[in-house]
């Protein structure tokens, strides 16, 4: 899936390990559930919710196949404590998808739904960085199936828990609201330079009330 029209972008990834955080030599097959099997002409993505016109858009696989590639090279931090220092990853960043599909003007907070029903909240501006990335490819392959393919978001400054696997859609939110993860007990920022693993953790401001 995508195809580079250029060169793209290369952004150098953190040079050292977030506190608690191990270096990982491979790349371990991490998720809960069982692998989704990907048919193609049933395939869609989907932005919905508070669209700045009110409307939802949706790509199917050839057409996001279509979409502007790029590439960044970022460090991936699990929140079982492995790091990955210094992949490329590949795809459609999350800007374009904000500029195809923009979002009202009152949106805070973005759900990113995955297959099976899983998601992920972010903060607007965490989704909208410019290292947030759609990757269909890791270190110029495409994504195994068992990794992700045919499309996972990449948000490189936080816990790779933020980036699903299998992603379907995007929906434009007003307000938080947790995603899987953070309804188990999990942080609803999950910034790795600043540990924060587990809800306990949070501070005022840092999501809604449990």
């Amino acid at each position: 899936m995508g195809q580079p029209e250029s060169e793209g972008y290369r952004v150098s990834g953190q040079s050292e390990l977030p506190p608690g955080q191990r270096l990982q030599r491979g790349w371990p097959v991490t998720h809960y559930g069982p692998v989704p099997k990907f048919r193609p002409e049933r395939w869609e993505f989907r932005v919905f919710g508070a669209t700045a016109d009110g409307g939802k858009h949706c790509w199917n696989h050839q057409e996001f196949s279509e979409l502007p590639f790029s590439s960044v090279v970022a460090d991936l931090h699990c929140v079982t404590k492995f790091s990955m220092l210094g992949s490329e990853w590949g795809g459609v960043p999350a800007s374009v998808v904000l500029g195809l599909a923009p979002p009202a003007d009152d949106v805070t907070h973005v759900m990113v739904w995955a297959e099976y029903g899983f998601s992920s909240n972010l903060r607007l501006a965490d989704f909208a960085s410019e290292r947030t990335l759609f990757a269909t490819h890791k270190d110029g392959d495409l994504l195994t199936a068992e990794h992700g393919f045919p499309l996972r978001l990449v948000v490189p400054h936080l816990y790779a828990w933020k980036g699903p696997k299998w992603v379907r859609g995007i929906e434009y939110m007003t307000a938080d609201r947790r995603g899987f993860w953070e309804e188990r007990g999990y942080h609803n920022i999950g910034d790795p330079w600043s540990e924060q693993r587990y809800s306990y953790q949070e501070k005022p401001g840092d999501g809604p009330e449990l």
